[in-house]
């Protein structure tokens, strides 16, 4: 019996070992003997991770509002889109845990992240229907990761820009096998073979059954909500009907698959051709008669989109009216307050910024001008918050851990070095979470982050 209860304890802890370096940085007061009846592609699955992905809740909308656990819902987010291309490789994999370390620090509990690579390094989908596994276990890393951290993700399905292959991939991909309709970018939204093409990979990727957990995506709440697309443009039809017309397919066709998670198209929040003048009036600069094809209020009322999403980018949309600061900030104002009154209004659901910066290339800039602009954002979506409106959250673009200068943009913030910025996100995830009434984990959590105090 001595020799036998030593093999066991070998093979433990060779258990243990295999999940470590699986992993990369794994706290092992959070690891139990694994469930050897759920053997997944030859990993071993913790049985407490799947439990815990089971036991959680969804969000939910109702009306205008997003619910956690019969509460009301508001959080706090951020961008931090390389997430599954920094979890591939061992030697990267401690920036997702560092990132999302940092955010629970500050009380952030959701975070925008892409589930999309086609045809780039480290490439999810290598060509349409085929896809790489590593990558793969790299986004199953990143859920696992989340949930270790009480963060929830909204998933992002494809890129409107050529970042990380994008629509540009897709038309590529028909082209060369002699079925595009045309070589138009703009035909990933028009073109059959195309959109079969974004069927297969939205159902691969919904059904995907996580290595680590055992879950299928469509069944885990760590995920939040999927998006379609980041930031749609279809600039061949200023109308807006083609792209309207793909939006209710897809959004029908991810309803079919996942009808547990919420969806939301990805729209930068530019009023169309169906809304009234005073809305068209609100549209930035050269963006006032916007010939890019969305429609932020017809976009938004598909029965299948849950809430609606808009981004915010003063100094690159005012850059040709030469607008001074004071400018900016009055349009910053003017955005998000008009769009959190269509959901109010007129949608009857709930309005996410899921994207704000200010560049550092601005002319004039001054580090102070992101403090005055992000607080002025974070004060009108905690105004309607406090009053149980439809703003209800807004996403930094975009946070990274110390040592990724070469993902920085013009807009990148690593929290540590930014102490005013810290300390103004860290307030506005104080203040959202004192609004819960409920006593679930997520509010103890949210309370917990404020209680440790600012830094």
């Amino acid at each position: 019996m001595g020799g036998l209860a030593l093999y066991h304890v070998l093979g433990v802890a060779s258990c243990v070992a295999l999940l470590y370096f699986t992993l990369g940085e794994v706290d092992l007061r959070h690891i139990s003997l694994p469930s050897l009846s759920l053997p997944v592609s030859g990993d071993l699955v913790s049985s407490r991770a799947a439990a815990a992905v089971r036991a959680a809740s969804f969000v939910e909308r109702r009306g205008h509002q997003l619910f956690l656990d019969g509460e009301p819902f508001y959080p706090n987010g951020w961008n931090s889109y390389w997430l599954m291309d920094q979890a591939v490789e061992s030697r990267s994999r401690d920036r997702v845990s560092r990132m999302f370390r940092a955010a629970a620090e500050m009380g952030l509990t959701v975070c925008r992240s892409w589930a999309f690579n086609d045809g780039a390094y480290n490439a999810l989908q290598v060509s349409p229907g085929h896809f790489d596994e590593r990558v793969f276990k790299a986004l199953d890393r990143v859920l696992v990761e989340a949930g270790r951290h009480g963060v929830r993700l909204i998933l992002s399905l494809a890129n409107n820009l050529e970042a990380y292959g994008g629509k540009t991939q897709y038309v590529r991909w028909a082209w060369e096998e002699g079925v595009g309709l045309s070589a138009s970018n703009d035909s990933f939204f028009f073109d059959p073979a195309i959109r079969d093409y974004f069927k297969v990979y939205l159902k691969t990727l919904l059904t995907r059954k996580n290595h680590l957990t055992g879950v299928e995506y469509r069944d885990d709440p760590t995920i939040m909500a999927w998006e379609l697309m980041n930031e749609p443009r279809c600039t061949t039809d200023p109308s807006g009907d083609t792209l309207q017309r793909w939006i209710e397919e897809m959004a029908a066709y991810v309803k079919s698959i996942d009808k547990k998670h919420l969806l939301t198209v990805g729209t930068e929040g530019f009023y169309g051709p169906t809304s009234p003048q005073h809305k068209l009036e609100v549209n930035p600069g050269t963006w006032k008669d916007n010939n890019y094809g969305s429609d932020f209020i017809r976009n938004a009322k598909i029965p299948d989109i849950d809430f609606a999403s808009i981004h915010l980018y003063p100094d690159t949309w005012l850059l040709k009216q030469h607008a001074t600061v004071n400018e900016k900030l009055k349009f910053v104002k003017q955005w998000v307050a008009s769009h959190i009154e269509d959901g109010d209004k007129e949608l009857n659901k709930p309005v996410l910024c899921t994207e704000f910066g200010l560049s550092h290339r601005a002319k004039g800039y001054d580090p102070a001008h992101r403090d005055v602009f992000y607080k002025a954002i974070y004060d009108i979506v905690y105004r309607s918050a406090a009053r149980g409106g439809a703003g209800a959250a807004a996403f930094v673009w975009q946070l990274a851990p110390e040592g990724m200068e070469e993902f920085h943009d013009d807009y990148s913030v690593v929290p540590s070095e930014h102490p005013s910025l810290h300390r103004l996100i860290k307030k506005q995830s104080c203040r959202l979470a004192k609004l819960r009434r409920g006593e679930g984990e997520e509010t103890k959590r949210g309370l917990s982050a404020c209680a440790a105090g600012s830094s």
